[in-house]
């Protein structure tokens, strides 16, 4: 906590009256304003005794519509881009910015920018998207990206920002994960060098849910539902055959979350193999003893994997994508074939099935718990930038959605925590050994 600081950047003072017609009357039982004195703590743990101060850089500024904005609404230019990969409730973000800004303050000039920050650059060749109430009516009802998306060109911070000025933008809303908001940061940079008075509202997007200080990020319940329907499909080809083996690849490069939420949701998963916690394959106490001896007694076993495991095995060179992140070696298959390696020279029959569904799971529409997250995601955004906020993420702390500098998010990775509860319910769920490390030889 010590090393947090989450005080709000803002434009300059909010003067303009909102066209927002809103109570300032607790309890008569209408909807209010937001103050910016509302504030909630990151920790909701209490340890008994003697209190410290509370700082204003220790809490945590609630959003929602403020009394008085920044921007005078029908001088406003929005920009929306959606960078990165694919994501459950990227269309519902998109459709709650743009239904919000023009018919709850009166903006009527919002572009969407095609293919993510490349779409800024010239020698790309994208046009804008003029995005209203109509256009975006209905694209919540579709997987993807209604604008388009693509990873890199978030580092041309000058093109962009050139770009931006050229369209006249008083605002921007970055909808993407760890990588698309440390360009939303490098973006704000040039901005202030510039002296231009651009709002830059970060909405977080990870499947992953690895965005750091945040309940979780939107799209990974969605991801976790459908993720639970391939375990169910992979259950039922295991226990259909003689030693069945149905294993599953899931999203989740650094963090585990979607893996064990799944083992929880499915209750038909018997091993979880996860970034955050190592384990040997082979030996005593290794994870191909553990499967032969499930097989022994069962006859059958469910594997879940996330896709980051092992890869400080498997990776010999590094590689980057065009965004910067590690190029992944494929843990499925490398464990499919070390699985039907290890039966074969024991002599023993198993029937193997391989499920790879990231793709599918990531370009699915948002369910319904995932959908009115990202509504009210896109609402606050809009809420924020009107108010002149910027530098900031939108998020859900403590059951309550906040304002949180950017910086501080991307600080560092959520991670799977292998003494937390989760991870122990985890354990309980699969009956798996706590650790499947050979500690001696």
């Amino acid at each position: 906590m010590s090393n947090f600081d989450f005080t709000i950047e803002e434009l300059g003072k909010a003067s303009v009256q909102s066209p927002i017609e809103m109570s300032k009357t607790q309890g008569d039982k209408a909807a209010n304003y937001v103050t910016d004195d509302r504030f909630v703590r990151l920790s909701s743990f209490i340890v008994p005794g003697p209190q410290k101060s509370v700082e204003r850089k220790d809490i945590l500024e609630r959003s929602g519509p403020r009394e008085h904005i920044y921007f005078t609404p029908a001088h406003v230019h929005a920009g929306i881009v959606t960078c990165g990969g694919l994501c459950p409730g990227i269309n519902d973000v998109i459709r709650a910015i743009v239904r919000c800004l023009w018919t709850r303050y009166g903006v009527t000039r919002i572009s969407g920018i095609q293919y993510g920050y490349r779409g800024f650059l010239p020698e790309s060749g994208f046009s804008v998207k003029e995005l209203n109430p109509e256009v975006v009516d209905d694209i919540h009802k579709l997987g993807g990206t209604f604008l388009g998306s693509a990873r890199g060109g978030g580092k041309e911070v000058v093109k962009i920002v050139d770009a931006m000025q050229k369209l006249n933008l008083n605002m921007l809303f970055t909808i993407g994960g760890d990588g698309t908001q440390r360009g939303t940061m490098d973006i704000a940079e040039e901005v202030e060098k510039r002296n231009l008075k651009i709002a830059l509202i970060g909405i977080p997007k990870t499947v992953d849910n690895d965005f750091a200080l945040l309940d979780r990020s939107f799209g990974f319940n969605t991801a976790v539902a459908k993720a639970v329907e391939v375990v169910s499909a992979a259950h039922m080809e295991a226990s259909s055959a003689i030693n069945g083996i149905g294993l599953v690849k899931v999203m989740g490069r650094d963090s585990g979350f979607i893996a064990a939420h799944t083992a929880l949701a499915s209750h038909e998963v018997n091993f979880v193999l996860i970034p955050e916690v190592p384990f040997n394959l082979e030996g005593y106490n290794g994870f191909l003893t553990h499967l032969e001896n499930r097989l022994k007694k069962r006859n059958h076993a469910v594997i879940v994997v996330a896709e980051g495991a092992m890869q400080d095995q498997l990776i010999t060179d590094k590689k980057f994508d065009a965004g910067g992140n590690v190029k992944m070696a494929d843990v499925g298959v490398y464990l499919r074939s070390r699985i039907i390696k290890h039966f074969e020279e024991k002599g023993i029959e198993i029937n193997l099935k391989y499920i790879d569904p990231s793709y599918a799971i990531r370009s699915s529409p948002a369910n319904p718990d995932d959908s009115i997250y990202c509504e009210r995601l896109g609402n606050a955004a809009a809420h924020a930038a009107m108010a002149g906020k910027t530098k900031i993420i939108i998020g859900l702390v403590n059951n309550r959605f906040v304002h949180l500098p950017i910086k501080m998010v991307i600080s560092h990775r959520n991670m799977v925590n292998p003494e937390s509860s989760l991870w122990r319910d985890t354990l309980d769920a699969t009956h798996q050994p706590p650790l499947m490390v050979n500690r001696f030889g």
